[in-house]
């Protein structure tokens, strides 16, 4: 029988509804239950991936090619689950399932309306694809109390009522403010917030309070008095020092313990010694490093999200802590000279990313770590642009760009109409939908058996996920290794270069995919082992 949790969240927005679901799910899993997570998200787009990254944050891929929300990310990370596109849901995808539907003349000639026809559209993402989960974990995204909430709020209520209290939990994250000038903790806006919930017919059955600082015995009676939970099931939840942390800091709280006991379900402890590990090795490393990730989207983080924390599992890997220092490529286009910045660092990644703006400054990276010896790591863009770099300074193409720029002399970068995915042929053309010209999920690639990526793979066949539109040019290719870099990965087809490296360069490595994707704390992905293990040795050189 499969049990469901909802997650909502209230009072305010980034409060860490994701997180909880994640350390949820991991303490579940580590019980012994076999579990799954999903995304709500009630924007009107079909999914982020025409979003701006400062507006959402990255857009994360997953095998079957869907691009969602960042917090699939997260869980992935938590319970080693590979999610998939029946995983998350937007307004925008139930609303083109319904008006589909009533074009087709599905609803025989019925009036569509919000109940019961949308809700009845989220209900059935809810519990489709779904393989004898013991749980499945929905998160709820936006704060309760915006309007655009309502249909997935009422869709949760009406399969509480439909699936019954031993099949159904609702928990609530809310936050408990510290005021400074008051020196006390505030339990109204929590107390507001479960009552906005049980206004539109939910009752919660948890309460997890986020807040900088313990809360005291007396101010959980409070909260448990007013929202109409025991006790016991008002779950503080603070703030801790790693990401990492926070599933041992929710079990010392009880909160996996109050959702099997919910259920009525005698469940053995869980076992955290993994967890216990990674967050041993976080908090105690043996050694440091620091990285330039030089990038468009620096100034918010998490449009790299799961780069920063493949970064951090890298560190976990070689007991190192990674210091990231994050540029904005555009300040060496401003100044020629600013590419000194780097200078003093152990590594440069240059990421991934779409468009002109920045892509000189990301370039003039790529040489800086070519021409200093510094273990460069280009990631998708990063890739291309560590390609242009080298057809322009080693094998003399000065007019080699991208056509996503514009027309140029030397198209070594370029929009590739159609390839081979096993037996399928795939296409695209220039001016289709934004994400229908994206080569998107999971892609094989064949390694170069001499070639330093399949010695850090330790085999010849891989698969990693993609996300971008250009491709490096296979009619470059000859030109390219003769000026000294060497293609060590394609596609089966042998037609789309998937990784490039310079031999005889300490750690030069591009690759076309997204390999921070598939990264975890307990299983970090290999170039990025290998990559803080260049920077860490490059370290010991100064």
């Amino acid at each position: 029988m499969t049990r469901f949790v909802f997650i909502t969240g209230g009072v305010v927005s980034s409060l860490g509804k994701g997180l909880c679901s994640a350390a949820l799910g991991a303490l579940l899993q580590a019980r012994g239950f076999r579990v799954r997570l999903r995304k709500l998200d009630p924007y009107l787009n079909v999914d982020p991936g025409t979003m701006s990254p400062y507006q959402h944050g990255e857009v994360y891929v997953t095998d079957d090619g869907a691009e969602t929300d960042l917090d699939l990310g997260h869980y992935e990370r938590y319970v080693g689950v590979a999610a998939r596109r029946s995983d998350s849901v937007t307004t925008g995808r139930i609303y083109s399932t319904v008006i589909g539907r009533e074009r087709r003349g599905e609803y025989l000639g019925a009036t569509v309306q919000v109940i019961p026809h949308v809700t009845d559209a989220i209900k059935e993402f809810i519990l489709a694809d779904l393989d004898g989960e013991d749980f499945v974990l929905c998160e709820i995204g936006g704060t309760v109390g915006d309007i655009e909430s309502l249909p997935f709020l009422e869709a949760i209520r009406q399969l509480g009522n439909e699936l019954g209290r031993e099949r159904v939990l609702f928990a609530h994250l809310t936050l408990v403010p510290w005021i400074a000038s008051a020196g006390e903790l505030k339990t109204k806006p929590t107390q507001h917030s479960a009552k906005e919930l049980l206004g539109l017919g939910i009752q919660p059955d948890i309460l997890l309070c986020r807040c900088e600082r313990p809360i005291p015995d007396g101010a959980r009676q409070k909260i448990a008095l007013f929202c109409n939970v025991p006790a016991r099931r008002v779950i503080p939840a603070l703030d801790v020092d790693t990401i990492y942390a926070v599933p041992g800091a929710y079990h010392a709280e009880g909160f996996d313990r109050e959702v099997c006991r919910h259920f009525g379900l005698d469940a053995r402890e869980p076992d955290l010694e993994r967890w216990n590990t990674i967050v041993n090795h976080i908090r105690k490393p043996e050694g440091e490093v620091t990285i330039a990730i030089v990038g468009k989207y620096t100034h918010l983080p998490d449009s790299y999200k799961s780069l920063a924390e493949a970064m951090t599992h890298g560190g976990i890997a070689n007991n190192v802590r990674v210091n990231i220092d994050w540029i904005d490529s555009e300040v060496f286009e401003a100044e020629r000279e600013a590419v000194h910045q780097l200078e003093g660092v152990n590594g440069i990644l240059v990421p991934g990313g779409f468009g002109e703006r920045g892509s000189a400054g990301k370039i003039e990276a790529a040489r800086f770590a070519r021409e200093r010896a510094v273990p460069y790591f280009g990631i998708c863009f990063g890739m291309q642009m560590a390609v242009i770099e080298a057809a322009r300074h080693l094998a003399g193409l000065s007019g080699a760009s991208s056509t996503e720029f514009g027309p140029c002399e030397h198209p070594v970068i370029g929009l590739m109409t159609e390839w081979m995915r096993g037996n399928e042929l795939e296409q695209r053309e220039a001016d289709g939908d934004l994400g229908g010209t994206m080569r998107l999920g999971a892609y094989d690639a064949v390694l170069d058996p001499e070639s330093r990526v399949a010695g850090i793979y330790g085999h010849t066949q891989i698969s990693e996920r993609h996300r971008h539109r250009y491709e490096v040019n296979i009619g470059y290719r000859q030109s390219l290794e003769m000026a000294g870099l060497k293609f060590s990965g394609m596609s089966p087809d042998g037609l789309l270069p998937e990784i490039v490296e310079i031999p005889d360069h300490p750690w030069f490595i591009g690759v076309q995919f997204h390999p921070e994707l598939k990264s975890k704390p307990f299983d970090p992905h290999p170039l990025f082992t290998s990559f803080v293990k260049a920077a860490l040795d490059q370290s010991r050189l100064v």
